[in-house]
């Protein structure tokens, strides 16, 4: 079926799969496309793939998409956060691979900057990570010194990976990023949302060197390949866009690969509110910028893997009623932050059967967000949980939360949101038509309720050690 004439395209830049849409004017995405990304290349904490590779799959699916949009249509984009790559200016033929956000290179400049993590983080809302682009493009720079003489010269350019798309798609014309990519570099500051001299200066990272920093929507670009782009924006900041009004007391618990809870916040604050990260959402086309604080549960999908999660009901959890876990083998997210040996059991459970493990995995997961959920409610007076994502689909999972956090838990019946998000904010279309439905709390609850009290005691006291 062909979409209206009226049609926005969305493009949604993922780390496995590329993706694009098309929103119609009462917000349905139609035609929704999706093709691989490259293969990313990991050797040890080295994460790299083809950029060139990945911008030619784009273009192709822009094509077949641009094909049913009729002409000149609006464009919006949502981007990986923090993979990056440097390109020649003339050709722009790659000097680097493109360098996922999952590279671990940059753990020697976070090791050496320990000491001014308070600063970072006051000026960003972010710890002092790996993940980020800052680290990463410190030690660059170390190691290839004529890298960065090139840069400094104006023949080099370096951007994420949005920055690079844009480039090529404005024959060169614009060296760009959007405030909410530029907020996770650990580079600008998130009260002015400029890149800060005094971040550079830490990272030994030229300012210069860096992309304009823009208005994440009304772009009103002219690109070659058709589209006028309207908007570009950070992949999570458009599934909140998608999931969540920033007019009620909401927030959005997507379960994935990993976790994370987020909502709306009035304003950025001096620094990160109770260890909780500080995420710029986007700044619309009146500059005004939204801004959101964010939880996170790292590596569930890969704590839950080895075991038949999907087979664990909502009766089969607090069985084994005094043992206790932490499901996050890569480390305790936000906002308690802990590097940990692998998943943590309060006993040995060698004499369990998988099944009871998965149990506790799925426990532990419901617990934390949980815990987060119940500190925004106090902080920011939440009310109302949209669940997103893959393991999001768990009823063990949706009823666990709805029952624990005891507020009103409703499941996201929209697919791709990340897509969605970053269509509506290019055609200006509010979240005001979000499909859910509630999630409803099974009875004979009190034994789940009652574990996840002697859970949190548990769980502090471990902090605490």
């Amino acid at each position: 079926m062909a979409a209206p004439l009226s049609a926005t395209i969305g493009l949604d830049l993922g780390t496995t799969s590329i993706k694009t849409g098309l929103l119609d004017d009462k917000g349905e995405l139609l035609r929704i496309i999706s093709h691989p990304a490259p293969e990313i290349a990991v050797n040890g904490g080295r994460y790299e793939s083809d950029a060139l590779a990945y911008l030619a799959a784009v273009n192709r699916l822009l094509k077949e998409c641009v094909a049913y949009a009729g002409s000149n249509p609006s464009l919006g984009l949502c981007c990986q956060r923090s993979s990056f790559l440097i390109w020649d200016q003339a050709s722009g033929t790659p000097v680097t691979r493109l360098i996922s956000w999952q590279d671990n290179r940059g753990a020697v400049s976070c090791k050496v900057l320990q000491v001014e993590e308070t600063g970072i983080r006051k000026l960003t809302g972010l710890r002092l990570t790996p993940y980020y682009f800052a680290p990463k493009v410190r030690l660059l720079l170390q190691e290839h010194p004529e890298w960065r003489a090139g840069l400094e010269q104006g023949d080099l350019l370096i951007g994420t990976l949005d920055s690079f798309l844009i480039w090529h798609w404005s024959d060169g014309c614009y060296h760009q990023t959007d405030v909410s990519m530029a907020a996770r570099t650990l580079l600008m500051d998130i009260r002015n949302r400029q890149w800060s001299q005094t971040l550079c200066d830490l990272f030994e990272i030229p300012l210069q060197i860096l992309p304009k920093i823009l208005p994440s929507s009304n772009l009103n670009l002219p690109l070659n390949n058709g589209c006028i782009l309207q908007a570009s924006v950070a992949d999570q900041s458009a599934a909140l866009i998608a999931s969540v009004s920033m007019d009620r007391p909401d927030a959005l618990v997507n379960l994935g690969t990993g976790g994370f809870v987020i909502c709306y916040i009035p304003e950025p604050q001096s620094t990160a509110t109770e260890g909780y990260l500080q995420t710029l959402v986007y700044q619309d086309s009146s500059r005004r910028t939204h801004i959101a604080a964010e939880g996170t549960i790292n590596s569930i999908a890969a704590a839950l893997a080895p075991y038949p999660f999907k087979e664990c009901r909502i009766e089969d959890l607090a069985a084994a009623d005094n043992i206790f876990c932490i499901a996050e083998p890569s480390g305790i997210g936000a906002p308690s932050f802990r590097d940990i040996p692998g998943i943590v059991f309060s006993q040995p459970v060698e004499h369990l059967t998988k099944h009871q493990v998965a149990c506790l995995l799925l426990e532990t997961i419901i617990f934390r967000v949980t815990r987060i959920l119940h500190d925004f409610q106090r902080l920011y007076g939440i009310k109302h949980i949209h669940l997103s994502g893959g393991l999001a689909e768990l009823p063990v999972l949706q009823q666990g939360i709805a029952l624990c956090s005891g507020l009103e838990v409703y499941r996201l019946q929209q697919k791709d949101s990340s897509l969605q998000g970053a269509a509506m904010l290019a055609a200006d279309l509010p979240a005001d038509n979000i499909k859910a439905f509630k999630v409803q709390i099974p009875g004979n609850s009190e034994t789940l309720r009652d574990k996840y009290e002697h859970w949190k005691i548990w769980f502090d006291t471990f902090l605490n050690t």
